[in-house]
């Protein structure tokens, strides 16, 4: 009796789609689901025509095996052709629809050996069938659609001036150029960033070229050395950086009117638990202040920092240092 009752349901549920899917019902394939791996949320699309050729509908999928929240159910999307069952949830660990959150780190070759390790979050899940058939036997085969998104935590990232300790007003650049010692300081900020992960400069530096890989550069602090006149506010405590410094020109530009250059940071995302591991100095943090090795097709740099060509004339001493 209750076989019978499971065929009378899978026909009711064809049919209420039948005009929809017309010639796209088929039995379901991997290639059913595409996944967006967004900066703030993830967003799921399955071809709903072979969900009901297989006997359920998109009420009967279930994210991560969670039923009682509203924000984790599919919704039918039938604007499009053939129709989709569409899930969006989050990137927070709180809010992610029983998404699973791993952390993987892979150890770094050549130009990025000094950096130990680059950090990926993975966030992966299922989205699955519920057989409603309450007999000893079923007719309907068990749907799986997997997902998996993997983020970088380490990453090349240009940053924000400004010109006041409380980081509200950006850095104005006169058309002359910024007086020399005047302090600029600096701030690196995610944004979207659930309490997990904090925001860590490995580090710093200044290069007269945007692309600094074969340009004379200076580095304002990198792991286990900072600059004598760079002040470091706070790194790896929270989901932004903040540092400062005092402008300055590079020699070889000593003759031109102006000296600009850009500022990079290299910055990671870690963990709030194990940030601190990242700022101690051991054999494998430590790292030659000389070396000009950043990967130039990955490359963000900042506006130019032009400096005047003043060589101190009256009250230098004065600025803040």
């Amino acid at each position: 009796m209750n076989p019978l009752n499971f065929l009378i349901l899978v026909s009711m549920m064809a049919k209420s789609h039948q005009l929809t899917c017309q010639n796209d019902s088929r039995r379901p394939e991997n290639t059913d689901i595409s996944v967006e791996c967004g900066t703030s949320s993830i967003s799921l699309a399955i071809l709903v025509c072979p969900v009901v050729y297989t006997g359920y509908n998109e009420s009967l999928l279930n994210l991560n095996d969670i039923f009682n929240k509203p924000e984790c159910k599919g919704t039918l999307d039938e604007s499009v052709s053939p129709p989709v069952v569409r899930f969006t949830f989050p990137l927070n660990m709180t809010s992610a629809c029983g998404s699973k959150f791993v952390v993987s780190r892979a150890w770094m070759r050549r130009i990025f050996a000094d950096f130990s390790n680059i950090q990926t979050v993975n966030v992966s899940g299922v989205v699955q069938s519920h057989d409603p058939t309450t007999g000893v036997v079923t007719y309907n085969a068990e749907l799986k659609y997997f997902y998996s998104c993997a983020y970088p935590l380490e990453y090349l990232i240009n940053n924000t001036q400004v010109e006041d300790p409380n980081y509200v007003t950006p850095l104005f650049m006169p058309a002359l150029g910024l007086e020399l010692r005047t302090r600029v300081y600096v701030q690196v900020k995610a944004t979207n960033l659930t309490a997990q992960y904090h925001v860590l400069m490995d580090r710093c530096y200044a290069s007269i070229s945007p692309y600094p890989t074969n340009s004379t550069f200076y580095n304002l602090f990198v792991p286990c050395s900072t600059d004598q006149m760079t002040i470091m506010y706070e790194n790896g405590d929270s989901h932004h950086a903040r540092f400062s410094f005092p402008v300055f020109r590079f020699l070889e530009q000593q003759n031109q009117t102006v000296s600009t250059y850009h500022l990079h940071c290299i910055t990671r995302l870690c963990e709030s638990s194990t940030c601190g591991t990242y700022k101690q100095c051991n054999s494998r943090r430590r790292r030659d202040v000389d070396s000009p090795d950043v990967l130039e097709a990955t490359t963000l740099s900042s506006v130019p920092i032009v400096t005047k060509n003043d060589n101190c004339k009256y009250a230098c001493w004065l600025f803040d240092h």
